[in-house]
């Protein structure tokens, strides 16, 4: 059984439901998951951050089995400013108004707007095989429009990508996540199930859809006041990125990164595809480990 010594719970922040696990003791710790997963992205790696840290796994809005306000005009349920917030409040019912963030993907994108729009909530944040949102769209070619070309259909209108994917969830969810030659068995079968059972709930799709959206819009609108205001990440930012993905070959992730925070930033290449903490958990504990206890 996955996050034996966890608790499964829900809480209600803002009238808004979000499922989350918790486990172990010391100083906070929020890890945030991506698309098209839930917090059982973690299995791994939460329960020996555990061991030194009170970690908290929790679904964001529009995923797993966390509530899923419905698509609007403006998108701004989805924007990375409004799932941000819930993670903020849920901290702080929690009793922790101060933690660190470990994100990777979609997660990892709400993170750094926490980063951001909360520094004082922010202590370290770690992301993992992203770079910014807006350098991705203001530097966007033919390389990234195909191989990341489902952010520009998951954007597509309401409700085209949704019809087309509930017509057969697990397919999709497999081609999604096979970009990338490797084995299937890098997904655990209960973190799989998991998975799957979400996307199956009603509105998953749409949520994950409404996500990118907003991010091809009122998420940009947000990053270009920021830029233009000179807002940066303020704490320390760890920052990891699969080898065998997309990342190293289209950026140099430390670089931007740097442009993009006052504080220091390090981190490198984890011997995996996209979904590092799954295919690689031993790799990104030996980064996240001495990252977090300093």
């Amino acid at each position: 059984m996955l996050f034996a010594d966890f608790t499964l719970e829900e809480r209600v922040i803002g009238g808004q439901s979000l499922r989350l696990r918790r486990g172990g003791k010391g100083p906070p710790l929020l890890l945030l998951h991506g698309n098209p997963q839930t917090h059982m992205m973690w299995h791994h790696v939460a329960p020996v951050l555990a061991r030194d840290h009170t970690v908290v796994c929790a679904d964001l809005r529009g995923y797993g089995f966390s509530g899923k306000p419905g698509p609007s005009a403006d998108h701004a349920a989805y924007s990375k400013r409004a799932m941000a917030a819930d993670m903020v409040a849920l901290m702080c019912e929690l009793g922790f108004p101060r933690f660190g963030v470990v994100s990777h993907d979609r997660g990892a994108r709400v993170a750094h707007r926490m980063a951001l729009d909360a520094p004082e909530a922010v202590e370290r944040l770690a992301v993992m095989d992203i770079v910014p949102t807006i350098e991705h769209f203001e530097r966007t070619d033919m390389a990234f429009a195909m191989g990341y070309y489902h952010w520009f259909w998951l954007a597509q209108p309401h409700d085209l990508p949704e019809r087309l994917i509930l017509r057969d969830v697990e397919d999709w969810f497999d081609l999604h996540t096979g970009r990338e030659p490797k084995d299937r068995s890098f997904f655990h079968p209960e973190a799989r199930a998991d998975y799957l059972a979400a996307l199956r709930q009603p509105g998953t799709v749409m949520a994950i859809c409404e996500d990118y959206r907003a991010a091809a819009t009122i998420d940009l609108e947000h990053d270009r006041a920021s830029r233009a205001a000179g807002q940066k990440v303020a704490c320390p930012l760890l920052a990891l990125w699969g080898a065998k993905g997309k990342m190293g070959q289209w950026y140099q992730p430390l670089e931007l990164w740097r442009q993009y925070a006052t504080g220091p930033v390090n981190g490198g290449t984890v011997p995996s595809g996209h979904y590092l903490a799954e295919e690689a958990p031993d790799a990104v504990l030996a980064a996240l480990e001495p990252f977090l206890a300093r």
